[in-house]
């Protein structure tokens, strides 16, 4: 990913257009992370109904076929790596530490550093000066966050059907 220019300003309607663009990220981010919670929620439900079904009539996968056993594992491996890749959409996403004196602030880990720096003062100066960079840096990352938490998602739901799919196929199998 390339930095943003942070060499010429934006014109009055670029930045009104990266200031809503900016506010819409940021509003499909906490979308994201309400979608990713809704899932895992239903990744619960599955698997306590799996669970209870299993444990409520004295059975175990082992009692399964070759092939109806592995469909069982894939099934419920495939729940495990939803969860692990539901869990990963929600997870914050920091990046590395990349400011720098004469850089402007743009979000709170820049304000971190400035601050561990002892130039929050000559940070904000900085920022103040030219706000358009501190728009554009802020809107590429937002960007960035939120297509991590969206690809992390599809890996979830994909993973998910799957195991959902599975896990009774290979209960009707057996």
């Amino acid at each position: 990913m390339t930095a943003p220019d942070t060499t010429t300003p934006p014109s009055a309607p670029v930045r009104h257009t990266a200031e809503r663009l900016l506010g819409e990220l940021r509003d499909e981010i906490a979308r994201a992370d309400a979608k990713a919670s809704v899932l895992v929620a239903a990744l619960g439900l599955a698997a306590g109904l799996f669970t209870g079904l299993v444990a409520g009539r004295n059975w175990s996968p082992g009692r399964l076929s070759g092939p109806a056993a592995a469909l069982w594992w894939a099934g419920a491996a495939g729940l495990a790596l939803s969860l692990l890749a539901l869990l990963l959409a929600v997870l914050p996403r920091y990046r590395a530490g990349t400011w720098a004196a004469g850089r402007p602030l743009c979000y709170f880990g820049d304000i971190h550093q400035a601050v561990r720096e002892g130039r929050l003062a000559e940070a904000l100066a900085d920022t103040e000066r030219d706000p358009g960079a501190a728009l554009l840096a802020a809107l590429a990352e937002n960007s960035r966050i939120a297509a991590s938490k969206h690809r992390w998602i599809r890996t979830g739901l994909v993973a998910f059907s799957a195991g959902v799919l599975l896990l009774p196929t290979a209960a009707l199998v057996g």
